[in-house]
């Protein structure tokens, strides 16, 4: 449960880092995604979900 509250408060921070940062850029990025199409972005949301889960497993040595 520990780890999970991490990442949570990674994404967080990550977010406020964005929001808090670079509003502009926050704003044109949440338009151009309204303007994707819906194929694209569950692909891309499936890519980054498996890239995390590697890098998880990676980090966690279970590959190695």
């Amino acid at each position: 449960m520990s780890d999970f509250l991490t990442a949570i408060g990674l994404v967080l921070v990550i977010e406020g880092l964005l929001y808090g940062g670079f509003p502009f850029l926050a704003k044109k990025m949440a338009w151009d995604v309204s303007q994707a199409p819906v194929e694209l972005l569950r692909a891309a949301g499936l890519v980054a979900m498996a890239l995390g889960v590697c890098l998880i497993w990676f980090m966690r040595g279970s590959i190695l």
